[in-house]
């Protein structure tokens, strides 16, 4: 990832608007945000005048590819905590330091106070969400990588569906789909992927099985690509061995009637409950609204769930450039469920939609 120095500019702004005169970043996605660095031990210490990693041996040759000669970098033999009060030492301006308090386990935190920090005047004020208040508003080289993303998920959906089966179990769909993906380009894997089909696809976030698809199951699809670390989520729904019944086709035509009016209506600036009523209202006019019990969507980037949320609670307003999902879904227990998920980033213009898959309920097999 391209180092980008606005991004340590508009961090030290916040720091300074907070009266804070350093912010310690232990998440590590906030870490790939503001250096560049993808490893997976770090610690990093910004100032106002000083953006600071510190890592261990293993990644000493990595820092040299992935961190920009911007960002001072110290590798440590042995603790990186005791390095950090070390370091902290020899910055005598330093007093009030703000630490990510969503992501400081307790064990860390006590680290404050303890050894190595004794006797230190520093002054530690927990703070939430400055590195991802920033991380909503994506950037062109942002938008281009989770693009790919996308195109490298739809292009792997698109050589799953034709090998999938009545008979196959849920975990050989997953298998290939998976295969799939690394073939296209994908890093990994952004979440764990769901498959599930039959009276399963009623379980929102159900784990691909041994359950074995059988003639005329719904057959539920949510899976993600990372390309340049930033995700892609993607979710579709069909039918397998036969054509959709009645009651299938009139499910999946309000889902996806309710997504493609969401899609198409929501707006940055919005709050983040208008923009789930887009198609929550809808669902409930259609009788099913008990049986849409997530939020319509969330934010993606370098983690698959991020800020801004689009929630029947989020009174935050959609920031111009963000990624959200949009993901309407109808759940009945016993008989099964029906997801479409796109990604929509809020230009200027309006929204885009970056998913390009086809939305009618296809018949596998």
């Amino acid at each position: 990832m391209p180092f980008h120095p606005e991004r340590l500019t508009r961090l030290r702004a916040s720091l300074a608007a907070s009266q804070l005169d350093a912010l310690l970043v232990s998440a590590l996605p906030n870490v790939r945000y503001l250096t560049g660095f993808s490893g997976s031990n770090a610690l990093v210490l910004v100032t106002a005048d000083d953006a600071l990693l510190l890592t261990d041996f293993r990644y000493a040759a990595q820092v040299k590819l992935e961190v920009a000669p911007e960002v001072r970098v110290a590798i440590e033999q042995n603790s990186l905590w005791v390095r950090l009060w070390s370091e902290l030492k020899a910055l005598p301006r330093v007093e009030v330091i703000a630490f990510e308090s969503a992501h400081v386990t307790h064990q860390d935190a006590a680290r404050f106070v303890g050894e190595g920090a004794e006797g230190a005047a520093w002054k530690w004020r927990p703070a939430l969400n400055l590195v991802e208040i920033l991380r909503e508003t994506k950037d062109v080289g942002e938008l281009a990588q989770i693009r790919s993303a996308v195109q490298i998920a739809e292009h792997a959906l698109g050589r799953t569906l034709p090998q999938v089966r009545v008979g196959m179990t849920e975990l050989a769909v997953a298998g290939i789909l998976e295969h799939e993906l690394r073939n296209a380009g994908s890093e990994g894997f952004a979440f764990e992927t769901i498959i599930a089909a039959g009276a399963r696809a009623a379980l929102p976030h159900a784990r691909a099985s041994s359950a074995v698809i059988a003639k005329g199951d719904l057959l539920l699809i949510d899976f993600g690509a990372l390309h340049g670390g930033y995700c892609s989520d993607i979710t579709r729904t069909f039918v397998v061995g036969r054509a959709a019944d009645a009651r299938q086709t009139e499910i999946h035509g309000i889902v996806r009637e309710a997504n493609g009016s969401a899609s198409a209506g929501v707006r940055a600036g919005m709050r983040g409950r208008d923009a789930d009523a887009l198609a929550r209202d809808y669902i409930h006019r259609r009788g099913f609204g008990e049986a849409f019990g997530h939020s319509l969507g969330h934010g993606i980037g370098l983690e698959i769930h991020e800020a801004p949320r689009l929630a029947k609670t989020a009174e935050a307003p959609l920031p111009p450039g963000a990624v959200v999902t949009i993901e309407p879904g109808i759940y009945l227990e016993g008989w099964g469920g029906v997801r479409i998920e796109d990604d929509v980033v809020l230009t200027s213009d309006g929204p885009e939609v970056l998913t390009t898959f086809d939305r009618t309920l296809s018949q596998l097999g």
